[in-house]
């Protein structure tokens, strides 16, 4: 789906950019790092509960994360 065209990209530089691996992402937003794995691939969807555990964790809009904005925050 194009909305969620960008989701991927933005999760892995925003945990690449804050230094923490996979796993250590996995651990702060309760998932598994195959889930991680499969959110930077876009091999899987992000939960409505996962977009609000991700913005909060990184102080971001949705609209960032999903590449609706170029803004981080509105």
């Amino acid at each position: 789906s194009i909305i969620y065209s960008m989701y991927g990209k933005r999760i892995k530089e925003l945990r690449i950019e804050r230094g923490y691996t996979q796993q250590e992402l996995a651990d702060i937003l309760h998932t598994s790092q195959k889930t991680i794995s499969k959110y930077e691939l876009e091999s899987t969807d992000l939960s409505t509960i996962m977009i609000e555990r991700i913005c909060k964790l990184f102080d971001i809009s949705s609209d960032y994360l999903l590449g609706i904005s170029d803004l981080p925050k509105e």
